[in-house]
């Protein structure tokens, strides 16, 4: 099924991706021009804010008919997991298995994600610690497993009490860059990429070679990943909150890997045919969001080829993740995360509506073409109804306040049936409690919702300057974990 295998193929895959494979270099309109045409575009939704007439109560009326087809959409794709999820059979064989851990001052939390992945039910046959220039007391956490710290650039022998524990010392280059130079010592056909700060389920990597075992032709495949965020109110609060949200998220994914449309993996728990990276260039180090680039051009490849690669969503494979506990947090990692995700729209615009991608380019990508305007249709929705609200202008206000209160239920309804639904699917329980979810439906539009909004504002600024950067996140669920032992 692959050709490419010697490592210097391999090396010069990863030194430069294939002009053909890039189309960042289509010669479309610039950013300038795209930073025009969204200015432009907030310049009519700010005129019709000021009119206050029916094209302000339409641009709420959009944002709710959109959000709701969605729903709708997602709804019958799902409803199938009534009957329970089927797992791939346990394979006798199993797809032999790395797994790499990109890490960068990561310290504190470094053991207790190596333990999770060592006490595995079907253990990988290698746990590679891609160190990316660590200043931190990396050295004296992995020294506690017998590695003596390699030289820079080069890879240690196995640990002593862990044969399937290896570091590979590296200068500071990024997540992808890593990843890159960790995959030329990964002869295994399967490669998952763990962050630092996600812990895996018993079963996790037992269910990953299962469903790669199972089906040939899966190039990626993404876990389902629950967040933690820690023992403050406001980590509780936002627990709450993102709980729910990747609930949804996950159940959205499976939707459209039904309909072969599915791009998103998390980068934090993602699996992928070894060959199949190697291939198609490995990580991008210039994008934000690499492991959502990646899967665009995986799928590009498979077109190009012939081939039928699948990209899939794993509902066994099962990891919690530290997620922001504050609102500066948050809002953070969803700029750089919308600011990535614009990064590469903008790079494979000549995808989305392309019927030679089928249900991908048709469907999916033109929604994902939507939704880099949702946010502003969202925030100036909201802000909308307060202005007309408090103006008195109740003719205005009665409409829409009847059609929220109808989304409102048509969420409840969604949300409700999503927790019994993603149950059976994943067999996880743990904090999907009717109540809370109840609560959480309600207050989410004019709370949670605006937050996520507002990073994906901060996300095209980002975008549009070309200033986002990484940011370290601080750990606070992990420490917890740690103290209970």
């Amino acid at each position: 099924m692959f050709q490419r295998t010697p490592a210097d193929a391999l090396a010069q895959s990863f030194a430069m991706l294939s002009p053909r494979l890039n189309p960042r270099r289509v010669g479309w309109p610039s950013r300038g021009v795209t930073a025009l045409v969204y200015v432009t575009f907030v310049a009519l939704v700010v005129q019709a804010f000021l009119r206050q007439g029916f094209l302000v109560w339409s641009v709420g009326v959009g944002y709710i008919l959109y959000d709701t087809a969605l729903l709708v959409f997602t709804a019958m794709q799902i409803w199938p997991l009534r009957h329970g999820a089927r797992p791939a059979p346990p394979s006798d064989v199993g797809s032999s298995l790395a797994v790499i851990v990109a890490a960068r001052n990561e310290a504190a939390v470094l053991d207790v994600t190596i333990d999770r992945l060592a006490a595995q039910e079907a253990a990988p046959d290698l746990i590679l610690i891609a160190d990316d220039g660590s200043d931190d007391a990396t050295p004296e956490t992995l020294a506690r497993y017998g590695l003596a710290q390699p030289v820079l650039g080069a890879i240690s022998p196995p640990a002593p009490g862990l044969p399937s524990l290896r570091w590979l010392r590296l200068p500071h280059g990024g997540k992808a860059r890593a990843l890159n130079a960790a995959i030329l010592h990964v002869d295994e056909e399967i490669v998952v990429t763990v962050d630092a700060d996600t812990l895996l389920e018993p079963g996790a990597i037992a269910a990953m070679r299962n469903a790669f075992a199972a089906e040939p032709e899966l190039v990626a495949a993404t876990g389902v990943i629950r967040p933690m965020c820690g023992p403050s109110l406001s980590g509780r609060l936002f627990e709450w909150f993102q709980t729910y949200e990747y609930v949804r998220n996950f159940l959205s994914r499976y939707a459209w890997q039904r309909v072969n449309g599915l791009l998103l993996v998390s980068g934090a728990f993602a699996a992928f045919r070894t060959k199949a990276v190697v291939e198609v260039g490995g990580f991008d180090p210039d994008c934000l969001v690499e492991d959502y680039e990646l899967i665009h051009r995986l799928h590009r490849v498979a077109r190009d080829t012939g081939r039928d690669w699948q990209v899939r969503v794993v509902g066994d494979a099962l990891a919690s993740t530290d997620a922001p506990a504050t609102l500066p947090a948050f809002l953070r990692q969803r700029r750089r995360w919308f600011g990535g995700f614009l990064q590469t729209q903008h790079w494979n615009r000549d995808m989305v509506a392309n019927r030679h991608f089928g249900k991908l380019g048709t469907a999916m990508l033109p929604v994902k073409a939507a939704d880099t305007v949702q946010p502003v249709f969202g925030l100036t929705a909201f802000v909308i109804l307060l202005v007309v609200l408090f103006s008195g202008r109740f003719q205005i206000v009665l409409p829409i306040l009847i059609i929220m209160a109808v989304k409102i239920l048509v969420d409840l309804t969604f949300h409700l049936t999503s927790l019994h639904l993603y149950s059976r699917w994943t067999g996880q329980t743990k904090g999907l409690r009717f109540g809370p979810a109840l609560a959480a439906a309600v207050l989410e539009p004019f709370s949670f919702q605006l937050f996520r909004h507002w990073g994906a504002i901060l996300g095209w600024v980002a975008f549009l300057t070309g200033r986002e950067t990484w940011a370290r996140q601080s750990r606070t669920a992990i420490a917890e974990v740690k103290r209970e032992g």
